[in-house]
């Protein structure tokens, strides 16, 4: 059956991979991008796929709350139904890591964005409806003042916290869905794989691309994963596994999801 399926940042890397597996299995992919030229070739290129379903794109920058909030109001007005959300779009280093907001980008882009676009998005998403959110096998417990932009952190800190807080959101969401669904996952596509992201932050080629795809797209439509909501899949150990220990203290969960709706509230 073909599923409708949105991948954010689906012009690079494992995005761009995942999408073009999707499409020739004939699913209809909804692309999102920042940058609408580079997004209306990926979407040429998957349409022209050999038994490509229906393809649309979207343009957005993830890192503007507004952008966010405008993206979920066109998915919900050309979809009636949404099968799959990947929430894949992520920042590691940047030459801007501050947002006009006062933010760091990568709580922005990596947490606070794909958090808002899930919860915006609910309507279109159903009880056997899956929500894969890329983690990480960097993984180290949340600051709340650095989320919130009081504070500043390492390219590296920062990204660590903003993919653990993408963890932790996961599952309480998880947990206050339970069976009314969407399927929730957090997702770890595997290590050091030859992202731009990758390739930008560690100045190295990484690995094939293709093992995170593989993985995302079996997430997405295999049956093994029907009972995992609110759990966390390790691709670098090929099973589920532990997230950080902060990410099952329903303490933690709720402190975090107070201080993402917080700062949602500011816009």
């Amino acid at each position: 059956m073909k599923k409708t399926i949105l991948i954010t940042g689906a012009t690079d890397g494992i995005g761009l991979a995942t999408s073009k597996m999707l499409a020739l299995k004939g699913h209809n992919i909804l692309i999102h991008g920042r940058r609408s030229e580079k997004l209306n070739n990926v979407e040429q290129m998957l349409t022209e796929l050999p038994n490509a379903g229906t393809i649309k794109s979207y343009v957005a920058d993830l890192s503007r709350i507004s952008d966010v909030v405008a993206l979920a109001d066109s998915i919900r007005s050309s979809n009636e139904k949404l099968d799959v959300l990947i929430n894949n779009a992520g920042v590691f280093k940047t030459s801007s890591p501050t947002t006009q907001n006062g933010l760091d980008v990568r709580f922005v882009v990596n947490t606070i964005a794909p958090y808002l676009l899930t919860k915006k998005l609910t309507n279109l998403l159903g009880a056997s409806s899956r929500v894969i959110n890329l983690s990480s096998a960097a993984q180290a417990s949340v600051n709340i003042e650095a989320l919130a932009g009081r504070t500043q952190l390492s390219d590296m800190d920062a990204y660590a916290q903003s993919k653990l807080a993408i963890t932790m959101w996961t599952r309480s969401l998880a947990l206050s869905n339970k069976s009314q669904g969407p399927v929730m996952i957090a997702v770890n596509p595997g290590s050091m794989l030859g992202s731009k992201m990758v390739q930008e932050g560690f100045g190295v080629a990484g690995g094939d691309l293709n093992i995170g795809a593989e993985i995302l797209m079996r997430v997405a439509l295999d049956d093994e994963f029907l009972a995992a909501n609110g759990k966390y899949f390790d691709n670098d150990s090929g099973k589920f596994s532990s997230p950080h220990s902060d990410a099952m203290n329903p303490q933690k969960l709720e402190q975090l999801i107070q201080s993402i709706e917080a700062i949602l509230k500011k816009f």
